[in-house]
């Protein structure tokens, strides 16, 4: 059996119904010029100082990231509706919901750890230290 062949006998994406396809030139152009945008305006933002708010900085970096990402599973990863009959997106989907259940319920529980552990009279308290 020659190293074109799977185990059962079938060239690469034969007779399975795979849709392999592995994108073509074009493709990965687009994926690489988009990738370079995506990195080069969170980058000038920085750098410029365009937005003063370093919080709407933060959040506008984090929406390119996000986007990048979409980007990178889109044209480099193929990741799409049809590859592995559609398992492959069911796996990220699944991947996202416990990544942001895992997230958001530690930073609930983080803030209401602090919010409710802090010291009601410290600051009174503070006032009459010797």
């Amino acid at each position: 059996m020659s190293a074109a062949h799977d185990v059962h006998g079938h060239g690469h994406g034969q007779g399975h119904g795979h849709d392999e396809g592995h994108g073509s030139l074009r493709d990965y152009v687009w994926g690489f010029a988009l990738s370079v945008i995506l990195t080069a305006v969170p980058f000038w933002l920085v750098m410029s100082g365009a937005i003063a708010d370093k919080g709407t900085t933060a959040l506008v970096i984090t929406g390119f990231a996000a986007v990048q990402i979409v980007v990178h599973m889109i044209f480099f990863l193929h990741m799409n509706a049809r590859a592995e009959g559609g398992w492959n997106l069911l796996a990220l989907l699944f991947t996202v919901v416990l990544v942001v259940i895992v997230l958001s319920g530690s930073l609930w529980v983080m803030y209401h750890l602090n919010h409710n552990m802090m010291p009601q009279g410290t600051m009174q308290g503070m006032e009459q230290a010797p």
